[in-house]
C-alpha cells in the first residue's frame, strides 16, 4: 500500500505517476497502484482529485479490462458526485467528462450510471455551456449513455430535449461548420432518445406534446439533416398502434409523401430510407392500411422502384408488404403491375443483399395470398417468379416457408395449367417430398405441403412425378403425427393419392 504524508509530496508523486503510467502501465498495475488512486477520489482537495483522475485516466486509457476493474471498484458514483460538487472547476469537470466518455462505452457501466443522478448533472452542466467544444465534450458522454433505456428516460425528465430543440432552432439556418455539426449531433441525439419506449411515449403525449409538434415541423424543413431526423423520429413514434392511428388520422402521411416527392430525382438516400421506414411502421395497424392506400401511398412508394440502393429497396418492399396485408384490391392492383413484378423477380436474385432478396420473395408471395387473383398469378408466371416462390419454400425461416407454400397452393388451385411447366422445372414435387420426410419440418409446413400435393395432382405431369416417389409411405407415417391437424390432413391426402394412383 502506497502511503503519502504531505500534500506537496502527494501531488509530486501523483504528477510523477501520471507521466510514468503512460510508458509503464503494466508494472504500475502489477504494483497495485489502482486501489490507492481510487481511494484518493474521496479526497476534498481539488488539485489532488485532478491529478488522481489524470493518473487513472492514463492507466485505463484504451483498456476495457482496466476500465471494467475501475467500474467494479465503484468509481462511477464517486465521479458523478465529484461532478456535482466541483462543477465550477473547469479542469475537474473536464476530467470527469473524459472519464465518463471512456467508461460509458462499456455496457456494464450503463447500469451503474443509471443508479446515479448523471442525467441531471450533465443536463445542468450542458445548459451553462456557450463554447462549441465544451458542448461537444458533453455530447460525447450523452450519446453512449443514451443507448440505455433507463438513462434515456432520466435525460428526458432532466430536460435534455428542451436543450436539444433550442440548439436546433439556433443552428438550423447557419452555415458555420460548428453550427452544422451541433445541429446534426443534437437532432441525432433527439432521435436516439425516442428509441426508448417510455421516453418516446412521454414525449408523444397523446400526439399533443410540444416536442412531437416541433419534430413534425422538421419534415418540411430545407435542411436534409432535419428532414432525416424528423422522419426517423416519426418512425420511432410509430412503434405502437395507438400512436400510428393518431398520426395517420392527423395527416402525417401526406407530410411524409411530400418529403419523398422532394427526393425522387437524385434524392438523399438516407432521407428516402427514413421516410419509407416511417410509412412502413404507420402501415402496421389494420385500420391504417385502407386510409393510407386511399391517400396514394402505394403510388408514392413505387416511384422509388428505380432505386439501386439496397436500404431503400428493402424499406420500399417492406412498406408495400405492410400496405397490402388483407387488402385484396390493392394486392391485385400491384400484382398486375408488370414493372413492379419484374423488379421483384430481379431482386429475388440479389444474393449480395439477403434482406432485399427475402423481402422481394415475401412481397411476391403476399401479392398472391392477399389478392387470390388469377391475373396476378399469370403476371408472376410470365415474369418468371414461380421458381423463386419454390425456392422460398426451402427457406430456413418457417414464416417464409409457410408464406411460399400458401401462395403455391393458391397458384395450383387457380392457375395450375399456366404454372405447370415452371413448377415442374423448379422441382417443386421433390422439395415437397423432402419437407414431408424431414422430422424437423414444422407442423404447419407439413400440413401446407400436403394441401399443395393434393392440388398438384390435378396436373398430369406433376401427378406422374408424385406417383414416382414414395409419398404414400411418408404420408402414411404422418397419420400418427402428434399434431391432430397434420394427422387429419395426412389421412385425407393418403385417400386422395390412393384414388389417383
Amino acid at each position: 500500500m502506497v502511503r503519502f504524508s504531505t500534500r506537496t509530496f502527494l501531488l509530486e508523486h501523483l504528477q510523477f505517476f501520471t507521466s510514468l503510467v503512460k510508458f509503464m502501465r503494466n508494472p504500475c498495475v502489477d504494483a497495485g497502484l489502482i486501489p490507492p488512486l481510487v481511494q484518493l477520489l474521496n479526497c476534498k482537495d481539488q488539485e489532488v482529485l485532478l491529478q488522481t483522475g489524470r493518473a487513472l485516466g492514463n492507466i485505463c486509457y484504451d483498456s476495457h479490462t482496466l476500465q471494467s476493474q475501475l467500474i467494479n471498484m465503484g468509481v462511477i458514483p464517486t465521479l458523478v458526485k465529484l461532478l456535482g460538487i466541483h462543477c465550477q472547476n473547469a479542469a475537474l469537470t473536464e476530467m470527469c467528462l473524459v472519464a465518463f466518455g471512456n467508461l460509458a462505452e462499456l455496457e456494464s457501466s450503463k447500469e451503474q450510471f443509471a443508479y446515479t443522478n448523471i442525467a441531471e448533472e450533465l443536463v445542468k452542466l450542458f445548459k451553462k455551456q456557450i463554447e462549441h467544444d465544451k458542448k461537444e465534450m458533453i455530447f460525447e458522454v450523452l450519446a453512449p449513455l443514451a443507448e440505455n433505456d433507463v438513462i434515456k428516460l432520466q435525460l428526458v425528465e432532466a430536460g435534455l430535449v428542451e436543450c436539444l430543440l433550442e440548439i436546433v432552432q439556433k443552428t438550423v439556418d447557419s452555415d458555420k461548420e460548428d453550427d452544422i455539426a451541433e445541429l446534426k449531433t443534437a437532432s441525432d441525439l433527439m432521435v436516439l432518445l425516442l428509441l426508448g419506449d417510455e421516453s418516446m411515449q412521454k414525449l408523444f403525449e397523446g400526439g399533443k406534446g410540444s416536442v412531437f409538434q416541433r419534430v413534425l415541423s422538421w419534415i418540411p424543413s430545407n435542411s436534409h439533416q432535419l428532414q432525416l431526423a424528423g422522419a426517423l423520429a416519426i418512425a420511432n413514434f410509430a412503434r405502437n398502434d395507438g400512436n400510428c392511428i393518431h398520426m395517420v388520422d392527423n395527416g402525417i402521411v401526406q407530410k411524409l409523401m411530400d418529403l419523398l416527392d422532394r427526393h425522387v430525382e437524385d434524392g438523399n438516400v438516407t432521407v428516402q430510407h427514413a421516410a419509407l421506414s416511417a410509412l412502413r411502421n404507420l402501415a402496421i395497424p389494420v385500420v391504417n392500411k385502407a386510409k393510407m392506400l386511399s391517400t396514394g401511398v402505394a403510388e408514392a412508394v413505387l416511384k422509388f422502384l428505380r432505386s439501386e440502393m439496397p436500404p431503400v429497396q428493402f424499406k420500399l418492399l417492406g412498406t408495400l408488404r405492410m400496405l397490402i396485408d388483407a387488402q385484396a384490391e390493392a394486392a391485385e392492383q400491384l400484382g398486375k403491375n408488370v414493372k413492379l413484378v419484374e423488379r421483384l423477380v430481379e431482386w429475388c436474385e440479389a444474393k449480395d443483399h439477403a434482406g432485399v432478396m427475402g423481402e422481394s420473395n415475401r412481397l411476391l408471395s403476399a401479392l398472391i395470398r392477399h389478392s387470390k387473383s388469377k391475373d396476378v398469378i399469370r403476371t408472376i408466371v410470365q415474369s418468371g417468379g414461380i421458381k423463386h416462390l419454390v425456392t422460398m419454400a426451402t427457406s430456413e425461416h418457417v414464416i417464409m416457408q409457410n408464406e411460399a407454400l400458401v401462395a403455391l397452393a393458391l397458384i395450383a388451385a387457380l392457375e395450375l395449367v399456366t404454372a405447370e411447366k415452371d413448377l415442374e422445372n423448379a422441382q417443386l414435387v421433390q422439395i415437397l417430398y423432402r419437407l414431408l420426410s424431414d422430422d424437423r419440418s414444422a407442423p404447419e409446413i407439413k400440413y401446407n405441403s400436403m394441401v399443395l400435393i393434393c392440388a398438384l395432382i390435378g396436373s398430369e405431369p406433376l401427378q406422374k412425378e408424385v406417383q414416382s416417389m414414395a409419398f404414400l409411405e411418408v404420408i402414411s407415417k404422418l397419420r400418427s403425427h402428434e399434431n391432430k391437424t397434420v394427422a387429419q390432413q395426412a389421412s385425407l391426402t393418403e385417400q386422395r393419392l390412393a384414388v389417383e394412383s
